[in-house]
């Protein structure tokens, strides 16, 4: 995989640099921010730019809000938090385009920072619209893309607007997020491990294909397993299953056998009759008959063991999707042991990778997230790139 065009490639001293930046954070009811994290992870892009002497616009969404003005959807928010961050002062622009906006792009001095109003306000975004393309394009003379979480997406901001700038390049968050996926699809270190978990198989098929010519071994949990489970002639109540993917688990299982790969999947779980916080719970093995009316909503202690055993053994680890529903604390304990496994195994010297959405939150949430080695921004285009599909805001920008 050739490398991008980086930032540290580029003169940007004077220069007006349109940056794309995931300021897409969660907000309580107070419009206050309760993780920073997509904040932090562009700061050292952000810093580059004012430092190098550039004149710095920054742009994002937030939310859906579909194409109209949402307040509660406003960047405000996000523009304090930088200005925390950086010690210095982040104005916010009150739309993303026009020549309100224009104006106070051409009074920036150098080492300023302008944040855009939510690209998402406007329906030409979405819609990678010409139009919108070129009102953004009027703001900058050089294009950064550094949001890894929206890449995936041929939007405006991602591909549109940057086909109208001569001098485009990664920044390092983006550079970072290619070097540790590309490494674990194109030359891990072997033993290599994946974890995939979540709810759909449908949703995973492409990419448990693409890790099967690449892994040793393979470890399904989460509500997908259920449908291999399933497959494998258990019964399991009134769990979550995709019963049009049953074949297709059947067949990958074949797969896996001639090719050599061990797929992993649960011997025991963890069932209850509702998803609550408060509720009756039994721990069952898989062989054993789940009742009807109850749902498997985690794995048992014993494959927390025996998948933690694969994953000590293993030099690279990636991990995309939860064992189970770990938002409530009795369904958290499958993954929070392999997220204890997997920080044990990085603390003994593998390379693990989080593949970003549900297993990032999880791994926050359990106050690991020091103790891996790589944790993706961006859920749906990490699984987009082992998949092996081209991601837009990647492919336009030049190769070295």
């Amino acid at each position: 995989m050739k490398a991008r065009q980086f930032i540290e490639d580029l003169d940007l001293k004077g220069r007006r640099v349109l940056i794309r930046v995931d300021f897409n954070v969660p907000l309580d009811e107070n419009q206050k921010i309760t993780d920073n994290a997509r904040i932090v992870a562009a700061l050292p892009s952000i810093r580059r730019i004012i430092e190098s002497g550039g004149k710095c616009i920054l742009m994002s969404h937030l939310g859906r809000p579909k194409g109209q003005r949402v307040e509660s959807m406003s960047l405000k928010p996000a523009a304090e938090e930088l200005s925390l961050l950086l010690e210095k002062n982040v104005s916010l622009a009150p739309d993303s385009i026009g020549s309100e906006v224009e104006k106070m792009v051409s009074q920036m001095k150098e080492g300023e920072l302008l944040l855009l109003e939510n690209l998402r306000f406007h329906q030409g975004e979405t819609k990678n619209d010409p139009q919108f393309c070129e009102a953004l394009a009027r703001l900058g003379e050089v294009y950064i893309n550094d949001a890894f979480g929206t890449a995936h997406r041929a939007h405006a901001s991602t591909a549109g607007v940057a086909a109208l700038m001569e001098d485009r390049a990664v920044g390092y968050l983006i550079r970072k997020e290619l070097e540790f996926l590309g490494a674990a699809v194109l030359d891990p270190q072997k033993p290599f491990t994946a974890i995939l978990g979540g709810a759909k198989v449908s949703d995973k098929i492409i990419v448990i294909k693409r890790l099967m010519e690449k892994v040793d071994a393979l470890i399904i949990g989460g509500g997908m397993a259920n449908t291999f489970l399933k497959a494998q002639g258990m019964e399991i109540g009134d769990s979550l299953l995709e019963e049009d993917a049953l074949e297709t688990a059947k067949n990958l299982l074949d797969e896996a056998k001639k090719s050599g790969v061990k797929i992993h999947l649960p011997v025991d779980v963890c069932s209850a009759p509702e998803l609550l916080q408060e509720v009756e719970t039994k721990f069952l093995k898989v062989e054993d008959k789940v009742q009807a009316g109850w749902k498997i909503l985690d794995i048992g202690p014993e494959s927390v063991k025996q998948f933690g055993s694969v994953i000590q053994n293993s030099k690279t680890v990636l991990w995309n999707g939860p064992m189970g529903v770990f938002e409530y604390p009795a369904f958290a304990s499958g993954t929070r042991g392999v997220t204890e496994a997997l920080a044990k195994a990085t603390d003994a010297g593998a390379v693990s990778i989080i593949g970003g959405g549900d297993s990032a939150a999880a791994v926050n949430q359990f106050g690991m997230q020091d103790r891996i080695t790589h944790i993706s921004t961006g859920g749906g285009a990490s699984l987009e790139f082992l998949e092996g599909k081209e991601l837009p805001g990647v492919s336009v920008i030049p190769e070295k």
